[in-house]
């Protein structure tokens, strides 16, 4: 079989190069057909709009945006919406390319796609953020649709920025609910919704320790990143006994041998801009040293390429969920491997958000609306079994389980392909 964008093990590598490496290498373990590699590798859509915008100042300034329909095989195509200095094509293009496979491996009938806008959002005011959201709505208002591409928050946007693409998109194509998902309650939003990626990591944190016979109560847990998904996936793992130890975000790490009071933690954020600087429930130290620390459980849930090739070997942790994007380079998977790190890999771990987005989806075409306690019942089997799966593929093919996560996936979709047919 030939591979599709080979490239060589350098730490230069770009996140679609990641993606593209690690892709590779489960299509030659299953021998795939180089119809459904050539097919599965290329994004069907690749959108860049210029997108001019009036500050408060009076001034108008230009900014960019991208969104990367990967595949449309499954379903609508799905995934978040970020803002960030970081975004550009390439990024797009590998977080598509992650939701595509994220989709299929638990199961639901969706296709990837992802979006984002070039952008520091602390230095805008809301008012700037509200123009650029609906400007980017307006660029892409025939591309978005309850049928055809449904966007999601992502890094720097949330339930607000949802509220405003719904109400744009609307006023053009009447009350569509469906076109978005993560939106606030009271316009259709879903409960169990913002915990969703958060709880994802909990519950396949909780299948990795019940997989290797460790008590949760005797596990003790990194975590670095302190958004959404760190806040909600610390706390909910301390509910079920994981002493957390160490916490970050941009300000920094925090850490307590004895364990961290995470809701305290929670609310001091909260009461702080969003921010842990000056928390003193523990010694601050730095996101490298968080890293690094002598913890059973390590859950990188804030940026992409944290853990790469120079700092692999220095990971002690012998289980790693990925509650981020990518946070581990594909140059850092052998030394990972060589040490016999678990590793519950982004596609898999937080799969929980796109999967009560599908629920919201589901709930705002029936127009029935489920409560936290039936979302939960829903979406927990779904992880799970897909757990579950990967670990049996893994040990079928004697692969690491990141690269088994690939296998599911990439068999779903080209079985979609083979059964829709080439024309």
């Amino acid at each position: 079989m030939s591979s599709v964008n080979t490239i060589s093990q350098e730490e230069t590598q770009s996140p679609y190069d990641s993606l593209m490496k690690r892709f590779n290498e489960a299509a030659e373990i299953i021998g795939l057909d180089d119809r459904y590699t050539a097919v599965i590798a290329a994004p069907e859509k690749i959108i860049e709009v210029t997108l001019p915008i009036k500050l408060d100042s009076g001034k108008t300034k230009v900014f960019t945006g991208f969104r990367v329909i990967h595949s449309t095989v499954l379903g609508p195509s799905k995934g978040g919406i970020r803002y960030s200095t970081h975004v550009d094509q390439d990024e797009v293009k590998a977080l598509s390319g992650w939701m595509t496979l994220k989709c299929a491996i638990v199961g639901l009938p969706y296709g990837g796609a992802k979006g984002g806008i070039t952008i520091n959002p602390r230095e805008h005011s809301v008012d700037e953020l509200e123009r650029l959201t609906r400007a980017y709505t307006r660029a892409l208002k025939d591309v978005f649709g309850t049928n055809s591409d449904i966007p999601a928050p992502d890094m720097n946007t949330s339930g607000r920025e949802m509220a405003w693409i719904f109400d744009e998109y609307s006023r053009v194509y009447g009350y569509e609910p469906g076109v978005v998902t993560g939106k606030p309650i009271e316009l259709g939003g879903s409960k169990g919704r913002v915990a969703a990626t958060g709880r994802g990591v909990m519950t396949t944190a909780m299948c990795a320790l019940d997989h290797l016979g460790w008590k949760p109560s005797e596990v003790t847990c990194a975590v670095q990143g302190f958004g959404n998904v760190g806040s909600y996936g610390a706390a909910l793992m301390a509910e079920r006994g994981v002493k957390i130890v160490a916490i970050s975000d941009i300000t920094g790490a925090y850490y307590n041998p004895d364990g961290l009071d995470i809701p305290a933690a929670i609310k001091y954020c909260t009461g702080h801009g969003g921010r842990l600087e000056g928390f003193t429930g523990g010694r601050k130290i730095t996101n490298a040293e968080l890293l690094a620390l002598d913890v059973d459980l390590l859950a990188p849930c804030a940026l992409q390429d944290q853990i790469t090739a120079e700092n692999a070997d220095s990971i002690k942790a012998k289980l790693i969920v990925e509650g981020a994007n990518g946070p581990v380079s594909a140059s850092a998977d052998p030394i990972l491997d060589a040490k016999g790190i678990l590793i519950i890999p982004d596609i898999l771990a937080n799969a929980g958000g796109v999967t009560v987005s599908y629920f919201e989806w589901v709930q705002n075409r029936r127009g029935h609306y489920y409560s936290e306690e039936e979302i939960n019942a829903k979406a927990d089997p779904i992880l799970q079994n897909a757990f579950t799966n990967v670990i049996e593929t893994a040990e079928k093919y004697k692969c690491s389980t990141r690269l088994a996560a690939y296998i599911v996936g990439i068999k779903r979709v080209s079985r979609g392909i083979e059964m829709k047919g080439f024309y």
